[in-house]
């Protein structure tokens, strides 16, 4: 997998445009008139890459800012909107997958460093074939067998970033009521916990559980991941509902959940603790 996605540079563009706006003092509506758009296609640029803004809109705009031809930033800015105009691996499941989830895909694509809190189940990316299978295939939407086997490739696909000579660092902390939850009866549990424990023993990956004896924590209120990436890119929180996902970027709305999880790693087992019960566990089961 590339790491160096589209959905990132996209990204780093609407980050930019943003900043360029607002130093130049022009108004979102300032700017919709200048290519005769709404403002909401203007917020839509700039809300963290989730478009494909056509090259030719951003050379407009860094007109309307004041961004003249001899800039370097000119030039550099209607590259990153060329090759963000690129296809995702993902493209082919476009239709079927939510433009937040997309986005996050892409970035978490290009993350260096990846915190997630799951209560109730194995986090995404750590979970097997037949586990997802079972978790799509019984979740709020009503899916076909082709749908879901679909996106149960999809998740396999985002596995990949775990893995090369350039993984992303992964650090899970499960509750232990993930690891009680019968899904798809004893023999996909059983190889759940197998691969959850010979993940959490691969260097970059680590795996706390949060025993049910740690009693109330901040972690209460749902699951959340966060993305860390390189080159200075901000941080961002993703965070999945029934009513829809939301994706945050800004560093007051993200940091509350990099301090619970923080919390959270405090009140879980540590690593090595961990794999003795995720074992114990899986005897068991």
């Amino acid at each position: 997998m590339p790491r160096s996605t589209p959905t990132l540079r996209r990204r780093r563009l609407s980050a930019e445009l943003k900043r360029l706006r607002q130093e130049a003092c022009v108004e979102v509506e300032t700017a919709a008139e200048a290519l005769g758009c709404s403002t909401d296609k203007i917020h839509w640029i700039e809300r963290a890459g989730w478009t494909k803004p056509r090259w030719r809109d951003v050379r407009d705009l860094l007109d309307t800012y004041g961004v003249a031809g001899d800039d370097p930033i000119r030039d550099e800015l209607i590259t990153l909107a060329k090759e963000g105009g690129q296809k995702d691996w993902w493209t082919p499941y476009s239709r079927m997958l939510s433009k937040k989830y997309t986005a996050y895909i892409g970035l978490e694509a290009e993350a260096s460093e990846i915190l997630t809190f799951q209560p109730l189940i194995m986090p995404g990316l750590l979970q097997t074939d037949d586990y997802a299978r079972e978790l799509i295939s019984s979740g709020a939407a009503e899916l076909s067998a082709e749908e879901v086997e679909k996106r149960v490739t999809v998740r396999a696909e985002r596995r990949k970033i775990l893995y090369g000579e350039d993984p992303t660092r992964l650090w899970a902390v499960v509750y232990e009521a993930a690891l009680r939850c019968p899904v798809g009866g004893p023999e996909v549990m059983r190889a759940q916990l197998e691969r959850l424990i010979e993940l959490a023993q691969m260097p970059g990956i680590t795996v706390q559980v949060l025993p049910f004896e740690a009693g109330p924590h901040p972690g209460l209120f749902g699951p959340f991941t966060l993305l860390s990436f390189p080159e200075g890119d901000p941080d961002a929180a993703y965070i999945e509902t029934i009513g829809g996902e939301l994706l945050l970027e800004e560093p007051a709305e993200v940091d509350p959940y990099r301090q619970v999880f923080r919390r959270l790693n405090v009140k879980a087992l540590p690593p090595e603790a961990t794999i003795t019960l995720l074992s114990e566990e899986a005897a068991r089961t």
